[in-house]
């Protein structure tokens, strides 16, 4: 049964004054001294009293979540040590479940380690930290998406950010560290769409001679992959000597993003490939082997982003615009202006759907310019102008 509020009503909020308080319920409702309006709860719970601010109302909490708030707190006492994960007598807070994540992932080659790293230290752990893994609700994450925004991060910081918080609760609730059904449910912000930043076919040259000139006699083999292919970051490092079929030239993928599928490779990457082939211990083994010990179970490279700056600086650009992935999104980008049509990107791009292969092209370039020649030489506009010179005559 819902309670019923007659203290904490619409209108009595919305007309307190400055440093003014409501109680009910077990929440206090105050104006601060900036006009904000902040809840807290204030009651107690199995025998404990548990004082807790919830959150402003400029951040989006309203006395729902207060509400919330108390009930969720209830429950769990009710539910008592019921939902502890097998074989422990306390529940895991995320600052010990984020060094155990981390550890499992660089002991099993997980994925954007450096970037994940960075999250859960610059922001994620002070925020949740002593937070049980169980009790991050959505209001918590709303929380957070406020304060990392007020700081200054920008939204795709943000959702980065989040997507890392995301992974860490599902692989929890997977390992077993959590119950299944307690997994908070979040969305991610919207991001303003930007310009895709492509290479010219000058910064592109710059890059592979720049690659060459790396102290890493391989980055040049990831820059050749990355425009000669458009292959992702870590499906590059992923690839076997055994997978290539050089006189096909094809490359078989086994776990790409959209599942299993051929890579096209071009003719040149093809010669490069049999080249430093000749130069391996291992000539069925992995392209980019390993050189870290605790890379050793992966058996190749995991990453390849210090390399690739070194060589984006030594060329003259911006390493915060050319990642590894403008190397993809300049593959693509250049296969469109040559008129490839959107299938047959798809089918060198990997892409799952169609769809997906419209955001990765750069719509100001060439191509659009000649489109609208087309347009231009239907006349509509010169008849127009005609017709209004006979009208004045």
């Amino acid at each position: 049964m819902s309670l019923k509020f007659f203290i904490l009503n619409r209108n009595a909020i919305k007309s307190l004054g400055i440093g003014s308080k409501l109680t009910e319920h077990g929440i206090v409702v105050e104006r601060t001294r900036a006009g904000d309006i902040v809840y807290r709860i204030n009651v107690m719970v199995d025998g404990q009293r548990i004082h807790r601010v919830i959150g402003r109302e400029s951040d989006g909490v309203t006395r729902t979540d207060a509400d919330e708030a108390i009930a969720a707190l209830r429950t769990r006492a009710r539910e008592g040590r019921l939902d502890l994960p097998k074989g422990r007598k306390t529940h895991r807070m995320f600052r010990e479940a984020a060094r155990e994540y981390l550890a499992l992932l660089e002991e099993t080659g997980g994925k954007n380690l450096v970037p994940k790293r960075r999250h859960l230290a610059t922001g994620l752990a002070e925020h949740f930290g002593n937070v049980r893994l169980d009790q991050i609700t959505e209001l918590m994450v709303r929380q957070y998406q406020s304060k990392r925004t007020k700081e200054g991060a920008a939204v795709g910081t943000v959702n980065r950010e989040l997507a890392t918080l995301r992974h860490l609760l599902n692989s929890s609730a997977r390992w077993g560290w959590m119950p299944k059904g307690s997994v908070a449910q979040f969305k991610l912000a919207v991001e303003p769409q930007q310009q895709m930043f492509v290479l010219t076919d000058e910064q592109a040259a710059a890059l592979m001679k720049a690659a060459h000139g790396d102290q890493d006699e391989r980055c040049w083999l990831f820059v050749a992959f990355g425009l000669g292919t458009a292959m992702r970051h870590r499906e590059i490092l992923k690839v076997r000597y055994d997978q290539i079929d050089f006189d096909n030239r094809r490359i078989f993928v086994p776990d790409a993003k959209a599942g299993e599928r051929e890579q096209p490779i071009t003719e040149a990457l093809v010669a490069a490939l049999r080249a430093q082939q000749r130069k391996e211990l291992d000539p069925a083994g992995w392209v980019f082997p390993t050189m870290i010990p605790k890379q050793a179970n992966a058996g190749h490279r995991t990453n390849m982003a210090r390399q690739f700056a070194r060589s984006v600086t030594r060329a003259g650009l911006d390493v915060d615009r050319v990642t590894p992935h403008t190397m993809r999104r300049t593959a693509i980008t250049k296969l469109v202006k040559a008129g490839v049509d959107l299938p047959t990107i798809q089918r060198i791009s990997g892409h799952k759907t169609l769809a997906m292969v419209l955001r990765y092209v750069n719509v100001h370039g060439g191509h659009i310019d000649r489109a609208m020649s087309v347009l231009d030489d239907a006349g509509g506009i010169a008849t127009l102008k005609l017709h209004k010179a006979q009208i004045a005559a």
